[in-house]
């Protein structure tokens, strides 16, 4: 598909894919400078260390994670930075909780054909893999980090 064809495509989405769209473009390009910076200092940032969140399923949440998943899927080979693995689970991690979504963001490790050691990093919420599910099976998980999002009412109470 040529670039006019896209952009044509683009501008002929309704508005809120076209915001969710801009939302994973900006949520990865920030991801894509916390993934620049020491790991010591962005580690807090991505939850509670050698946690995790549920596998429950919210059935309610089943059409925003689709919606996450697709628009980092469909916008991370057109930014101008590396898009890979780390940087969508981290934009992915930072879109759900705009939506006060829990989730849990794993670091895994295995050693490829060659003998050297691959990294790979992946989101889940609920039972939902968000981003980084292809291939997850064949990593040994060597870190992981739940961020659990509360939602908090006027007179401070936590929901959820």
């Amino acid at each position: 598909m040529n670039l006019m064809k896209k952009i044509k495509t683009f501008f002929s989405l309704k508005w809120k894919t076209k915001l969710l769209l801009l939302e994973a473009f900006i949520c990865l390009g920030r991801a894509r400078f916390l993934k620049g910076m020491p790991f010591s200092k962005i580690a807090p940032s991505l939850g509670e260390s050698s946690k995790e969140t549920t596998y429950t399923a919210d059935i309610e949440h089943k059409v925003i994670l689709k919606n996450i998943r697709s628009a980092i899927q469909i916008i991370s080979p057109y930014t101008f930075w590396e898009s890979q693995c780390l940087v969508k689970a981290i934009a992915g991690q930072k879109m759900l909780k705009r939506r006060h979504i829990d989730s849990t963001l794993y670091l895994g490790t295995a050693k490829d054909e060659s003998g050297n050691l691959i990294a790979h990093a992946w989101l889940r919420s609920g039972s939902f893999y968000v981003s980084g599910s292809e291939g997850m099976g064949r990593f040994t998980v060597v870190a992981k980090f739940a961020k659990v999002v509360q939602m908090k009412n006027l007179e401070g109470e936590n929901y959820g």
